[in-house]
């Protein structure tokens, strides 16, 4: 298989062999094990505690409250939306950036990456909320959470866009110059289409993550899934069943978003494969 035919995964990992795949098998036969026992474990649990009952679990099934829970779930759609459709072309910048020939250029573009890859998200929320407006920097709430998310996700998605880009095959660069473009009329109408397509399942994957990092919203009291959820434990006063429908509902996400990811690996295979 060609470096252009790679697909996402081997983009950024090299492909596991005989014995390596025989392991994955086993730990996650066994990771699968352990989880259906823990699950056992804490169903015996709640229904022992009459967590199960089913008095406890009605007020989930009403239009008032499925409506509250909506809302929750439409922020954190629309905060996952607005910092993916900035940060991933932001990413690309960084990316580009950190692979260009001017020093400085790259230098800047290589720190921004590896200070917001290394800090942790919770604490960049926290500068927003505490330490920007004692000087008097501040932003609507929705804001304290989506910036964060976009600082934090450029620099994770700069990586794979930068992998990307080295796993085109470097005769690419040779043929757009053989046809008289320059290295950036190349890198635009030749490299990056084909590093999107190659990369396109991990960026899908990418939002996964900020799904995930969306769940700091209560930090900053955002109404999105996770405070409405906290709100939610407030009235009701069922914390266990209240989290449990919500942690439903992120998982129902993630796996929707993964099983897109993967579909989309499996077409770029399918393409190489034909191609």
């Amino acid at each position: 298989m060609s470096t252009r035919s790679a697909s996402a995964t081997q983009v950024l990992f090299d492909a596991p062999g005989p014995r390596g795949r025989a392991r994955i098998r086993l730990l996650s036969v066994l990771s699968v094990l352990a989880i259906a026992a823990v699950l056992g474990l804490g169903l015996w649990q709640f229904g022992r505690n009459g967590q199960l009952a089913a008095d406890k679990w009605l007020p989930y099934l009403r239009r008032d409250y499925l409506a509250f829970l909506g809302e929750g779930l439409l922020g954190t759609l629309r905060a996952t939306a607005v910092a993916a459709v900035v940060a991933f072309p932001f990413g690309l910048l960084l990316a580009l950036g950190r692979l260009s020939r001017l020093r400085v250029l790259s230098a800047v573009a290589a720190a921004w990456i590896e200070f917001f890859r290394g800090i942790p998200m919770l604490l960049v929320v926290y500068a927003f909320l505490l330490a920007l407006p004692a000087y008097g920097v501040t932003f609507p709430r929705f804001w304290m959470l989506v910036i964060p998310m976009i600082l934090v996700s450029s620099a994770t998605t700069a990586e794979v866009f930068r992998a990307g880009i080295r796993a085109v095959d470097r005769g690419q660069h040779e043929a757009g110059a053989a046809i008289g473009l320059t290295s950036g009329q190349t890198m635009s109408a030749v490299i990056l289409p084909q590093a999107v397509r190659l990369v396109l399942p991990s960026l899908v994957l990418a939002l996964v993550s900020l799904l995930k990092d969306s769940t700091l919203g209560y930090v900053v009291s955002v109404n999105e899934l996770q405070f409405q959820g906290k709100t939610m434990v407030s009235i009701t006063r069922y914390l266990v069943q209240t989290y449990l429908v919500v942690s439903g509902i992120y998982i129902v996400l993630n796996i929707l978003l993964t099983r897109a990811a993967h579909l989309l690996d499996a077409r770029m295979r399918r393409r190489a494969a034909t191609g």
